[in-house]
């Protein structure tokens, strides 16, 4: 990686980490406004990618409404009278139907439009409200227990992409998926599974139970770990499937160094949901009585 490179990454992570943690800890507007930021830069970057690939989404309108999703979530939230999320959802979806409507004549492939924007809305705003739910998720009590419960995904995903990278690097030789990332081998992916699921049974044991008085069972905390990582490595495969299409490097050059939001979040598009699905399941987490 050349050094200039290099040290664009290492200045943004240095500032970005810091206003993600604090986000995370403060919680309430502080991270819808940050999700509602992401989710909206990274639905534009996805119509961009549709529009290189031959369709024509509704950009700004999914722009607007993937950034909306997670305001709402924490309008939700708040409100001590609210209507079902169902009927957030045919809500964009009749805003979309009534673009679709108005902005696009029949020859100019309506239906299409409506589809990729709706994708884009949902895929990006919609997995990215997972992480406010996750914050305030039935078992965490106090900013400590959200922020631990909230960083565990984003922990294993940074822990799976850096183990696959250089495990891939020292002793790759089978390709992955070549057709969708060449430069991914399998021997990175199990890597970077292996790695997660030890740091996912290492976070239990001396991040969630301090912090949050929460626990997983050993056998339980390995698999949690794994889990999470296969859905981080298959969003991140799910991106370069859109680029490949669309053929693009990167989804932008919004962020020096590493491209665009749409690269960095793609993991999470997938680990977030799926950390939050699998906390709701029975007896994956153990309050722990003090």
């Amino acid at each position: 990686m050349p050094l200039p490179n290099l040290a664009a990454r290492v200045l943004f992570a240095v500032v970005a980490i810091p206003v993600v943690i604090a986000a995370v800890w403060f919680g309430g507007g502080a991270l819808a406004l940050l999700l509602a930021v992401a989710s909206a830069l990274a639905a534009w970057e996805l119509c961009r990618l549709a529009s290189a690939a031959g369709y024509a989404p509704f950009t700004w309108a999914a722009t607007a409404i993937a950034g909306i999703l997670p305001i709402a979530v924490w309008g939700y939230v708040l409100s001590e009278f609210a209507p079902p999320l169902l009927a957030l959802g045919f809500i964009v979806m009749l805003a979309i139907v009534a673009a679709m409507l108005f902005r696009r004549a029949p020859d100019r492939r309506p239906l299409g439009a409506a589809a990729v924007t709706l994708f884009a809305v949902l895929y990006t705003g919609g997995t990215l409200s997972f992480a406010y739910a996750l914050r305030y998720q039935m078992y965490t009590i106090g900013a400590a227990a959200g922020t631990a419960l909230l960083l565990f995904p984003l922990v294993i995903t940074w822990v799976t992409d850096t183990a696959a990278f250089f495990t891939g690097r020292a002793f790759g030789r089978r390709p992955l998926m070549p057709t969708v990332s060449p430069a991914k081998t399998v021997e990175g992916a199990v890597g970077g599974l292996i790695a997660a699921m030890l740091v996912a049974w290492g976070y239990v044991l001396w991040v969630l139970v301090p912090a949050a008085s929460l626990a997983m069972r050993p056998m339980v905390a390995l698999l949690v770990g794994a889990a999470i990582s296969i859905a981080a490595q298959v969003g991140d495969l799910a991106e370069s499937l859109m680029k490949r299409e669309a053929g693009m490097k990167d989804s932008s050059h919004l962020i020096p160094g590493h491209g665009g939001v749409l690269d960095r979040l793609d993991s999470l598009f997938f680990a977030i949901p799926a950390a939050f699905f699998i906390f709701t399941l029975p007896s994956v987490l153990i309050p722990v009585v003090r």
